[in-house]
């Protein structure tokens, strides 16, 4: 029985199609989807979600973060953005992490919730750059 799989981000939906598993990066570690899975919520971290048939990935997708709701039948992922990895570039990551740490030296010890923010975007931009680097680039 395959799994049917949904990775929706804000902007789009950029796959609904059935696979034999999903391997997703959880907050806690990666996570298989696989048929008759039991059922769970999980909060995801900036990583890398792979699709697949049989024993090979057929698909790689980047994540920066959001939620996977996990049952016997299908994973839908609820991206807070997501794109193909091969649309990624490391020049492109290496770029915004230059400008997230130029930020990152900007702001005031005060401003906990500008540290959070960028705190968040830099582990996401640094998982880009570290996935872009270990499975190719455009």
């Amino acid at each position: 029985m395959p799994l049917r799989i949904e990775i929706v981000s804000p902007e789009k939906r950029l796959v609904e199609r059935e696979v034999d598993m999903a391997v997703v990066p959880g907050m806690e570690g990666d996570i298989a989807a696989m048929p008759d899975r039991a059922p769970l919520m999980l909060q995801l971290r900036g990583g890398v979600v792979a699709l697949y048939h049989g024993d090979k990935i057929v698909d790689r997708y980047f994540v920066t973060g959001g939620f996977a709701d996990m049952g016997a039948d299908h994973c839908t992922i609820l991206a807070d953005s997501a794109q193909l990895m091969s649309e990624l570039s490391v020049d492109e990551a290496k770029s915004r992490l230059r400008d997230l740490e130029s930020r990152w030296a900007e702001i005031g010890p005060n401003d906990v919730d500008m540290h959070d923010q960028i705190s968040r975007e830099l582990q996401s931009v640094r998982a880009e750059l570290e996935a872009v680097q270990e499975h190719g680039q455009v």
